[in-house]
């Protein structure tokens, strides 16, 4: 029976431990994750699939291919989705603010101080932890590709992923190979071995259909009404949220794809210099967590001198609400839509096709990025052995290729 505090908090304590749990995970997640989305997803894997069990392989590959087919930062979103399944709306927030204000801080402070920081210390230490990236995205390739393409059409539709990103110039390269996929599974895995469109595990969201409307119309209604509300007021706190709240909405793939609509809605409005652009880009992949808290750091600077903290909370808002909110949009619908057979397949097939998807990114950028001679092979080498046969820490192989880093060894 709940104690009068407990009742009038309205938290169960075992939803408020399992929500200090999530923050936990993620907090250390968001302070040792390296390498960008695709990595991340490897983190995630490793963290929530392998050592705690949350969610089983497919589920975890199903929500990574909804939030990549889903405009907005693809980690963030399945970081939210993960917390949301363990601990209801306190552990999504709890999951989001452990993986992304860290690296929110870390720019924050770089916006402040500016960019005397650097050196060849901190260049080597940098390239050792992109190393460690190459050794998660690797390990998460391996693993997912034995478990969910064990026969020849599933690796057969990875194969086409790889090949089509391998020429695809257009930044919708991903989403259109996750639809591809679907199309694939759809056609050749409804008659295949029944294990390809097994009855999948629930995944049981707290989030009602009410909640998830409301979240679709204020998604909507943010799109349109601030570009109405910033012409009519002209008011420069407005203009950065509209900005940033446009750019996390309409780009598809995250990451690195988010860079021209950050650069159009910032330099070319005359808020931030190239410069300054260039050198916050480098300070973002320096430091761990999404790459979209980029937007913090370019906020602190468009927000004009007398209200850079404003500038910087509203663009960190901005660029995260609306994959957040789409997110809270489809997942009420998404047991329901697991369940039928014909999804079935058709997750089989973009879960084929996610493999593919992590298979080119684990070449470009994380290996072409990373590793440019035999000692950086090596580095990494040892970190994927360390990892995957050693199950050494994943805290104690980042320190490891960092110091390796450090030393030049790299």
């Amino acid at each position: 029976m709940k104690t009068d505090s407990e009742a009038a908090s309205g938290v169960a304590p075992s939803n408020l431990r399992a929500a200090l749990d999530v923050l936990r995970a993620f907090l250390v997640l968001g302070l040792t994750s390296f390498g960008g989305p695709v990595a991340h997803i490897g983190y995630f894997r490793r963290e929530f699939v392998e050592r705690r069990r949350w969610l089983d392989d497919a589920s975890f590959v199903d929500l990574v291919g909804l939030c990549q087919f889903l405009p907005g930062p693809a980690s963030s979103q399945v970081g939210f989705s993960i917390g949301l399944l363990r601990a209801g709306w306190l552990g999504g927030v709890a999951a989001w603010c452990g993986f992304t204000l860290p690296s929110v801080l870390l720019l924050l402070v770089f916006a402040i101080v500016a960019p005397r920081l650097g050196g060849p210390v901190g260049d080597g230490v940098l390239h050792g932890l992109k190393l460690m990236a190459v050794a998660v995205v690797a390990q998460a390739v391996w693993d997912m590709a034995r478990r969910l393409c064990p026969d020849a059409r599933r690796a057969g539709i990875a194969l086409v992923a790889i090949v089509i990103l391998a020429f695809a110039t257009t930044q919708f390269a991903q989403l259109i190979v996750i639809a591809l996929g679907a199309a694939l599974g759809y056609t050749l895995l409804r008659s295949a071995d029944p294990a390809a469109s097994q009855a999948v595990s629930p995944l049981r969201f707290r989030i009602s259909r009410t909640a998830g409307a409301l979240a679709l119309v204020l998604f909507a209604t943010l799109l349109f009404g601030l570009p109405v509300l910033y012409q009519l007021t002209g008011d420069r706190p407005v203009g950065v949220l509209d900005g940033f709240y446009r750019a996390g909405a309409l780009v598809f793939g995250g990451g690195h794809v988010v860079l021209p609509l950050l650069q159009e809605q910032t330099v070319v409005t005359g808020w931030v210099s190239a410069n300054d652009f260039l050198a916050g880009y480098g300070a973002a992949q320096a430091v761990p967590g999404p790459l979209f808290t980029f937007a913090t750091f370019l906020g602190w600077l468009s927000g004009s001198p007398t209200h850079p903290w404003l500038g910087a909370t509203l663009a960190t808002a901005g660029i995260f609400l609306p994959g957040l909110l789409l997110v809270i949009a489809a997942l009420p619908h998404w047991q329901a839509l697991r369940e039928r057979a014909t999804t079935a397949a058709m997750l089989a097939g973009v879960n084929a096709a996610v493999v593919g998807i992590l298979a080119s990114a684990l070449y470009s950028p994380v290996w072409t990025s990373a590793v440019h001679g035999p000692a950086d092979f090596a580095v990494a080498a040892v970190a994927f052995v360390l990892l995957t046969r050693w199950q050494a820490p994943p805290l104690a192989v980042v320190a490891l290729c960092a110091v390796a880093g450090a030393a030049g060894l790299a």
